[in-house]
């Protein structure tokens, strides 16, 4: 008989989580926050624990007025001794590093709230000026915080697997179906073009097509062919894709696509998706598109992304292109007022909650 071995693994785990800081309006407010002087992003969680970007637009001493800062502070007022690194990157037009201004921190213990350490040279003002990274007087810094959780040992399980389970794929057989469409009992007319689908399939997912198909009015009919107006072909497609497989294709990652999409399943009540849509369109705010995503908000009941555009509108300029751009004509008349009367955001010129100084603050400054 062969002898039992067993085996374990010490692990360090760690947690991380990242947070994207949007400078907008970088001119105003370089010319407004003096040198040691820094605005705050908002709190933001991760590994169990709230932190707080700090941005000082003229470095944070003489010594760096030249320099961007940005500091990572410990906001938990319960937090001790958390252990942590960060790493500061600056974001190109498309949302990804520039990796000549990406610095990261080896582990720091952070020992209670107020605690910090960043880069007070981050990157030379300079250079960010001269770049196309500074785009419309705005920029992003992306932040990455790991907490490093506490080394445990675990058990490893070295015994022999002799069947693998492979992952679900019902979302793959139906999409099948939807390819394929044997058994198809319903026929829809979509603009120039023509779709298949199951009744049973779309009555399971959209309680419209559940009471158009099988409400108390309807007779069952052996096979049905529905004209669907008011929608364009791609955007039924996409639809039917999503209905199907519970996953949007490729070709519907398009902001115009996604509006549209928002609509549809809002009108045939397939929550999921129209959630997916109004996250989508939350987190891609253009100015040119923001009066067009407002005015879906309100007609649709989204309230993420209502609030989500008034965040956005709370910029100066950015309002000013909202009221100038084709999509604010199609606002309620209540919108439009509001947009009337929205006084300018501004930063005040005077120290306030959003502009302090780091007297008794103890923080760590990152050299390399």
């Amino acid at each position: 008989m062969a002898a039992h071995v067993s085996s374990s693994t010490i692990v360090a785990e760690a947690v991380s989580g990242s947070h994207v800081i949007k400078i907008d309006g970088y001119s105003r407010i370089k010319e407004q926050i003096e040198n040691g002087k820094y605005v705050s992003s908002i709190p933001f969680s991760v590994g169990g624990n709230n932190w707080i970007i700090e941005f000082f637009p003229n470095g944070i001493d003489k010594e760096t007025e030249d320099y961007l800062s940005f500091y990572l502070f410990l906001d938990s007022a319960c937090a001790k001794d958390v252990k942590a690194t960060v790493s500061f990157e600056l974001l190109d037009k498309n949302g990804g590093p520039v990796t000549l201004n990406s610095r990261t921190s080896p582990i720091n213990t952070f020992e209670r709230k107020g605690c910090g350490c960043g880069f007070s040279d981050f990157m030379k003002k300079t250079y960010l000026e001269r770049s196309a990274h500074l785009r419309d007087d705005s920029f992003n810094i992306k932040c990455e915080v790991t907490v490093m959780k506490e080394i445990c040992s675990k058990e490893t399980n070295k015994g022999k697997q002799f069947v693998v389970v492979p992952p679900g794929d019902l979302h793959q057989h139906l999409g099948n179906l939807l390819v394929n469409m044997d058994g198809a009992d319903v026929t829809f007319d979509v603009g120039q073009e023509r779709f298949l689908a199951h009744r049973c399939v779309l009555a399971a997912r959209s309680s419209v097509f559940k009471a158009e198909f099988f409400g108390a009015t309807n007779n069952v009919i052996a096979h049905r062919t529905i004209k669907i107006e008011d929608m364009e072909a791609g955007v039924f497609r996409s639809l039917l894709h999503f209905i199907y497989t519970d996953m949007l294709p490729d070709a519907s990652q398009d902001v115009v696509m996604v509006q549209h999409l928002l609509v549809a399943a809002d009108r045939y009540n397939v929550e999921r998706l129209k959630l997916i849509c109004e996250e989508k369109l939350s987190k891609n705010l253009d100015s040119d598109m923001l009066a067009t995503n407002l005015a879906l908000a309100e007609h649709h009941g989204c309230h993420g992304l209502k609030e989500a555009c008034f965040e956005v509108l709370a910029y100066p300029s950015n309002l000013a292109r909202v009221m100038a751009s084709d999509g604010y004509e199609h606002l309620p008349p209540e919108m439009k007022a509001l947009g009337v009367v929205l006084a300018p955001a501004r930063l005040d010129g005077n120290a306030t909650d959003d502009e302090k100084s780091l007297k008794g603050r103890k923080r760590m400054r990152i050299q390399e």
